[in-house]
């Protein structure tokens, strides 16, 4: 385990300093060769998304014939443990171990639950594929429990890796840290996806099977080499006699304040606002702009870039100081131009603005993504960093997720409706759907705005007596 731990590391670490943009969040405490192993289970995280909302969800329903309907029902179930996030990151604050590891033993065990669904999958595939003669039924409750399973390891593994980050990183590396560990994800999400196209170019059902065993093997060994003595032993932190508060009053002490509840709304109004068009782009790109195959999926590489310009910008300007709450706001008026310039692109049937539009979504989000973060880590107190960013990850992909769904069904009841020329003949077209969903992201947006703006810090020059307290000129000045 040594020998392999030192040569991953030692490859991953060969790049030099000037080609890697987050380089400057390393510390004496955590040097960039660990904190690039430790980055290294966002790939993991980022490997399995893929799979699931990628690879599987295309495969089921186009190659094994499963109806959509049960599929988009399967993607949702990693959502039900989404809201333990909270509890999951509060357990892991105040585990008790003779061994004297907080983070360590919830790491491995959201690893175990990761390979336990990617180990139950294929033989939920061979069943479904019709190649036994057991009824489908039980390959699609075998599915359906690989992608439960998956999405539990998947919640656990994240939320007490950015906790054992943090508690490693001084808070003032702690931006560039976050920025980092969301790169990393994207990072991983990307090379998952050339990955899995290449070896999935010839298609099998037993190529298939052989893909997902390999990414259940790659889950054990990456996250075993990111987790590889990162967190010191402290048995006297994790004694059995030490006092554990109890999970609803930390609850209620972490939310008592109302900063608190509302920083909570704004993100779960500027997760969903960003998130509605996730599975609506590429169709809308198709089907209204009439794009080729080729040319809608380079829009996941545009937001994916748009992203990560917006990460780096977020961690720059917190790393100096700025202030997390205003720098998210702007990610929100980013959002508002870029979907903007997306409802524009079909009348003008102009690819280039459409192109544009997209990057804009993506750098709107990744700044709104990690500056909210940032904030949600500054906002806990000692003891309580696993809960706070347990609550702030449980938040977002639960409002994701809904906005997700939402966006779907919204297009598809307000398309059948204008088709029957019920809104009129000149709304009779396939962008009014897409349309109206992203006019109400745009009004999302708003009520972000809206609750982000008592949040801003004010300046330290006070407003003259008698001035507006409007507070959107806090989140725009």
């Amino acid at each position: 385990m040594n020998r392999l731990n030192l040569t991953l590391s030692r490859n991953w670490t060969r790049l030099s300093p000037q080609f890697l943009p987050f380089a400057d969040a390393a510390t004496t405490e955590l040097p960039i060769r660990r904190l690039l192993r430790l980055a290294l289970f966002q790939v993991s995280v980022g490997m399995a998304t893929v799979l699931l909302i990628g690879t599987l969800n295309r495969v089921m329903i186009v190659e094994l014939g499963v109806p959509a309907w049960l599929v988009a029902l399967m993607l949702s179930l990693p959502l039900v443990f989404a809201p333990f996030r909270a509890l999951v990151g509060f357990r892991s604050d105040h585990h008790r171990s003779l061994l004297g590891w907080r983070r360590v033993p919830y790491l491995w065990m959201g690893t175990l639950l990761q390979f336990g669904g990617l180990a139950i999958m294929p033989f939920a595939l061979i069943v479904l594929s019709g190649d036994t003669h057991g009824p489908v039924l039980f390959g699609q409750i075998g599915a359906a429990l690989a992608f439960l399973l998956i999405g539990a390891g998947l919640h656990t593994t994240q939320t007490v890796g950015l906790a054992l980050a943090t508690d490693l990183a001084p808070p003032e590396a702690q931006p560039r840290v976050v920025a980092l560990l969301c790169v990393m994800l994207l990072l991983g999400m990307a090379a998952s996806a050339l990955l899995f196209g290449a070896l999935l170019a010839h298609f099998s059902q037993l190529r298939l099977i052989q893909v997902v065993q390999g990414a259940a093997v790659t889950t054990m060994l990456v996250n075993l080499v990111a987790l590889w003595k990162q967190e010191a032993r402290n048995p006297a932190a994790t004694a059995g006699k030490r006092e554990r508060p109890d999970f609803g009053a930390s609850w209620r002490s972490f939310t008592a304040t109302r900063r608190a509840r509302r920083s909570l709304v704004a993100v779960g109004l500027g997760t969903a606002a960003f998130s509605m068009e996730d599975v609506l782009l590429e169709p809308y790109g198709g089907q209204v702009l009439h794009l080729s195959v080729g040319a809608t999926t380079a829009l996941t590489a545009l937001l994916a870039v748009g992203g990560l310009v917006g990460f780096t910008i977020a961690a720059k300007r917190l790393g100096r100081g700025a202030d997390p709450y205003r720098l998210s706001a702007g990610g929100v008026l980013i959002g508002v131009i870029a979907f903007c310039a997306v409802i524009f692109a079909a009348p003008f049937d102009s690819p280039v603005l459409f192109g544009l539009g997209t990057s804009l979504i993506g750098l709107g989000g990744g700044l709104f993504a990690h500056c909210t973060l940032t904030a949600a880590m500054r906002h806990a107190q000692g003891g309580q960093i696993g809960l706070a960013l347990g609550v702030w990850g449980a938040v977002q992909a639960s409002a994701a997720g809904l906005a997700i769904a939402s966006g779907g069904m919204i297009r598809d009841a307000v398309t059948a409706v204008a088709m029957q020329g019920a809104l009129g003949e000149a709304l009779a077209n396939a962008a009014t759907g897409y349309s109206v969903v992203y006019h109400v992201e745009i009004a999302l947006l708003f009520a972000t705005l809206v609750a982000v703006g008592p949040l801003v810090a004010r300046r330290r020059a006070e407003p003259a007596q008698g001035a507006s307290p409007f507070h959107l000129a806090r989140v725009t000045g």
